[in-house]
């Protein structure tokens, strides 16, 4: 099975390389999509991935794909796994560029399809393993999120809004979700329920490096739920 791992980056010029080089010996392909970054984000990543390249010409293991604007996580996330889908993926990882997550739990995210028990698997930060999330977050922003999910989604899931995801080529083909920001986590949730995906969800780390900003995020992102509901 040809594994794709996409990578959303806004601004990531500290972390992009690192990311990387943690990512791409555990995967088929790369793809980081440089979302409109004002800094080094996309400079650097492509230096990094053609000084890779350049040691095995041969072997397109990495690309970088580019915004003119920044549009969103959302957008950049649907630009990476329809570019997976041309080039032959069969399994495609959504996986975040600031080093919250573990490389090392990608094998656990796509086994489950591998092994035809899943169509879709999401990594969750309340199963057995555990992450250092800030006390607002785990106990007012994702709470109110599981809340709205299941009222207005009828979606289950311990972690709504976990970005760390795989998914099968078909059911990329299947999904087509609208929101370019944060709240796609929720929209791709509610698609791949309603077309009756098998879905599972399995235990990762998240690593918190900061919160500020990201505590707001999760107030936007409650908004834009409740947007997008009131609009459809």
């Amino acid at each position: 099975m040809k594994i794709f791992c996409i990578i959303p980056a806004y601004n990531e010029e500290k972390t992009i390389i690192e990311v990387i080089n943690s990512v791409k010996p555990l995967v088929d392909q790369v793809a980081v999509v440089d979302d409109g970054s004002t800094d080094k984000t996309f400079e650097l990543a492509t230096e990094q991935i053609g000084a890779a390249d350049s040691e095995a010409p041969n072997l397109p293991l990495a690309v970088v794909l580019h915004h003119i604007i920044n549009r969103g996580q959302g957008a950049a996330l649907k630009t990476g796994t329809e570019y997976a889908l041309r080039n032959g993926a069969d399994i495609i990882i959504h996986f975040d560029a600031d080093e919250q997550f573990l490389a090392d739990d990608i094998a656990s995210i796509v086994q489950p399809i591998k092994n035809g028990i899943a169509d879709v698997v999401f990594g969750s930060r309340f199963l057995n393993k555990k992450s250092n999330m800030p006390f607002l977050k785990k106990n007012l922003i994702l709470p109110l999120a599981k809340i709205v999910s299941r009222i207005f989604f009828n979606i289950k899931m311990t972690d709504p809004q976990s970005g760390f995801r795989a998914m099968s080529a078909r059911v990329a083909r299947k999904i087509d979700w609208q929101q370019d920001q944060m709240a796609h986590c929720s929209e791709i949730l509610f698609a791949v329920n309603q077309a009756g995906c098998k879905i599972k969800e399995v235990p990762i780390t998240v690593i918190y490096h900061s919160f500020g900003q990201r505590f707001f995020d999760g107030f936007k992102i409650l908004k834009d739920l409740f947007l997008a509901k009131i609009v459809n």
